[in-house]
């Protein structure tokens, strides 16, 4: 474990002396950059938060960074942190992002500067290759399907030769294959030091890495999963203790901190129990008959407990079923069951690595269930989703930032946060609120682009309220003209999945141009057929909004239909409104209007990507021109030329077809 090691802040003399300017001397360097990164020119932005992100590292400070699309954050972040001391984590709100640091990113800024700072990947467990649980399914496959089966041999041949076993590698198989589980491993089933293949576990070789290197590339899921486990009061070997931590797209880490601080149960994870149970039991002396009726006990009862919850798929406060004499039943069912099954295995425990571990994840849900039916823990709320074949619990934390004040007490060190969606109206106050940063040193940083030239924002004229039944068809008819203009080349981003659906019904009929619609393919896949077709419309709901980079006359168009208030439907919007206004707080200012302006902003950047992208953006929504507080979201936006009429948006359209063509000309 490295030892944290906090260096004193920064003095105002050394603020203007070589300890800050030294990242800004650099990035200005284009001996350095320019051959690496083609057309590459310093950006006054960029250098401005090299040289914030340059004083904090390392003093035990805080700092948030808005920086806006087209900033460069990237390097403004991993040229500091390079040249620091260490150690530093880089923690990314995606996978996708966390391998382009790495791979990308990082070995082209230590070949800039050439330094000799030892770099490492780390993602969670369930990324990585379980030789031992691969040997174990291997040897007895009587659980799995024909198609797991198959999948099963492919990761055997790759597993002979990866050398990180990542399982990112193996793209042949899906993110959601049916096998990855048998041949990964949780926190629940890993067999830890006392695994007869430990020595091989791609893993504990990456986390080792990770505790020797200067710079670790981690994901926000994976560090409040390290934060969750030492607020427990484990030893945790997760993640190298740091210097200091730097966040990309900081503005996702309210929702995943509250996911990771909460209590979490499912009926999968129970399931799993009883399989790994007799798997484990064949080495054993255990009444393999009288376990064989406790798992069936067990699973019949998580499916009991599925079915009394009622067909389709919901999620819900566990407050509209609680009462429900079917659901009580089946809760205090599958509590019982547990309880043998615990009560079984705990005898056991001594008898392999492996049982142990099965008796101490069954006491574990044993409590876990045990509290959620009991329910009543002050500012928590207790919700529910079902999905075809299995139910999962949740009891979440209504707010994070007494839990991460606590955890910056515990690990003190320097914490950077930036992402181009911060703030509201130019405030900080609601993510720091959200967080626990009240303190924090802020710095905003609008775009370098030219917005006013190279984007128009379109608010049509004519739709009716967005709760009227007919807002979606009159939208969807009123942009086929507008995508029509655009030649296609265009995101239709919903705020709801039936919205999108009865869009895709009508443009199907409407449009001759490729469609692409959420759900019908996997994300990736629609993503990169959009960039191949290079005049298709992609209909998506939330996963669209943010994290795609979509740049040149691909993407030339974005279309809103509505401004993006969280569904008054979700539990845990919903407790927490309730909570904000009994407290005398007032839920829409304090928490859904600026949540739904983040969202907006992270829409609306899907646009304009790079300085010589152009394009149209679109909000439908009559709301901002009729509502006082259409203006927080109007302004919010980049200083685009604004316009209401059709025919601006068409000419618009023509003299960009013209200036390519004339810009072929000249090439040709």
């Amino acid at each position: 474990m490295l030892t944290a090691c906090i260096l004193p802040a920064p003095s105002a003399d050394t603020f203007q002396g070589n300890y800050v300017t030294t990242a800004r001397n650099h990035l200005t360097d284009l001996v350095r950059f320019a051959p690496l990164l083609p057309g590459y020119q310093p950006r006054e932005p960029q250098l401005e938060m090299a040289d914030a992100v340059e004083d904090v590292i390392g003093s035990g400070a805080t700092l948030l960074v808005e920086a806006e699309t087209g900033t460069g954050k990237t390097l403004a972040y991993l040229v500091p942190a390079l040249l620091s001391e260490g150690p530093t984590l880089v923690s990314t709100g995606t996978k996708s992002l966390q391998d382009q640091l790495f791979f990308k990113d990082l070995p082209m800024v230590k070949k800039a500067l050439n330094l000799p700072r030892k770099v490492a990947l780390l993602k969670g467990r369930a990324n990585y290759l379980c030789p031992y649980r691969l040997e174990l399914h291997q040897e007895d496959a009587r659980f799995l399907t024909r198609e797991t089966v198959g999948q099963m041999q492919i990761v055997s041949h790759w597993a002979a030769r990866t050398r990180t076993g990542d399982i990112a590698e193996l793209q042949q198989i899906p993110e959601d294959a049916p096998v990855w589980p048998w041949v990964t491993s949780t926190a629940d089933n890993c067999l830890g030091t006392e695994c007869p293949r430990y020595n091989e576990c791609p893993l504990m070789k990456a986390r080792k890495e990770a505790q020797e290197a200067d710079l670790v590339v981690v994901n926000h899921h994976l560090f409040f999963a390290d934060a969750a486990l030492r607020g427990n009061g484990a030893a945790s070997e997760l993640l190298p203790t740091a210097n200091t931590v730097i966040f990309d797209e900081a503005h996702q880490l309210p929702e995943i901190a509250a996911a990771f601080f909460a209590d979490t149960l499912s009926t999968r994870q129970i399931q799993e129990l009883g399989r790994d149970s007799l798997s484990e039991a064949g080495h054993t002396a255990a009444d393999l008959a009288e376990l064989n009726r406790l798992v069936a006990a067990v699973d019949k009862s998580s499916m009991d407990l599925r079915l009394s919850l009622g067909d389709g798929e919901r999620r819900e406060p566990w407050t509209e079923v609680a009462e429900n004499k079917a659901v009580i039943e089946a809760g205090e069912a599958l509590l019982q069951a547990l309880q043998e099954l615990d009560a079984f295995l705990g005898p056991l425990a001594k008898a392999s690595r492996g049982m142990d571990a099965c008796s101490r994840r069954a006491s574990e849900q044993v409590d876990c269930l045990a509290a959620y039916l009991k329910g009543g823990q002050p500012n928590r709320v207790y919700w529910f989703e079902t999905f075809k074949r299995s139910v999962v619990l949740h009891s979440t934390p209504l707010s994070v930032a007494a839990q991460l004040r606590a955890q910056r007490e515990r690990n003190p060190c320097s914490w950077i946060l930036t992402s181009a969606t911060l703030s509201v109206g130019g405030r900080f106050e609601h993510i720091q609120h959200r967080l626990g940063l009240d303190s924090a040193r802020t710095l905003r940083l609008e775009s370098p682009f030219d917005f006013k030239r190279q984007a128009v924002f379109y608010a049509p004229e004519g739709l009716p309220a967005p709760n009227d039944s007919e807002y979606t068809a009159q939208l969807t008819a009123a942009m086929v003209p507008v995508i029509n203009a655009a030649r296609g080349r265009t995101f239709f981003l919903f705020t709801s999945h039936r919205a999108l659906r009865e869009a895709a019904a009508i443009l199907r009929q409407k449009l001759d141009y490729p469609l692409l619609v959420q759900g019908e393919a996997g994300r990736r896949e629609l993503l990169d057929a959009f960039r191949e077709k290079g005049n298709a419309v992609l209909l998506g709901t939330s996963s669209f909004w943010e994290g795609i980079d979509v740049r040149g006359e691909a993407l030339s168009c974005v279309i809103i239909d509505k401004l993006p208030f969280g569904s008054p439907g979700d539990p845990v919007a919903a407790a927490r409104i309730e909570h904000i206004n009994r407290n005398g707080g007032n839920a829409f200012r304090d928490y859904q209007l600026p949540q739904a302006v983040l969202a907006l902003r992270q829409g609306a950047g899907r646009l304009i990507r790079d300085p010589k992208d152009t394009g149209l953006l679109v909000v439908a929504d009559p709301r901002l021109l009729t509502r006082s507080y259409g203006k927080l979201f109007v302004n919010s936006l980049p200083n685009m030329t604004r316009t209401r009429k059709l025919d601006v948006v068409q000419r618009f359209f023509d003299y960009l077809a013209a200036q390519g063509q004339e810009a072929g000309k000249m090439e040709s």
